[in-house]
């Protein structure tokens, strides 16, 4: 079992900054892939980034140059850098784990709004 919380998110205008933390109850080593998901008002939840054991990563086409994400496997931590912030980013970000053995896990979510 693994509890994750998020944090940092707020209220950002656009073309500012945002790091995202989620940190997880336990050791984060053996946690195959974590990552990001959002999901804007009436909208599905999409894949934002994530990051493997291994530190492969992957993006969606919208963020890739702008996002940036990463882990520290000594603190329990995955972060998500964003920049250059756009009114489309707005929404809520969840932070997720998984694990081919007891699947997956899900943070509460933590708002974003990118607004002038």
């Amino acid at each position: 079992q693994v509890q994750l919380v998020e944090s940092g998110g707020g209220l950002v205008q656009p073309g500012g900054s945002l790091r995202l933390s989620c940190t997880a109850s336990r050791d984060i080593f053996s946690i195959n892939t974590m990552g990001w998901y959002r999901q804007a008002p009436g909208k599905q939840r999409d894949l934002v980034a994530v990051i493997t054991s291994g530190g492969s990563v992957n993006y969606a086409d919208s963020v890739k140059g702008r996002f940036t994400i990463s882990r520290d496997n000594a603190k329990n931590t995955v972060y998500l850098q964003m920049n250059s912030l756009k009114p489309e980013d707005t929404a809520v970000y969840y932070c997720y784990a998984w694990t081919p053995r007891t699947g997956s896990y899900w943070g509460q979510g933590t708002q974003v709004a990118v607004s002038s």
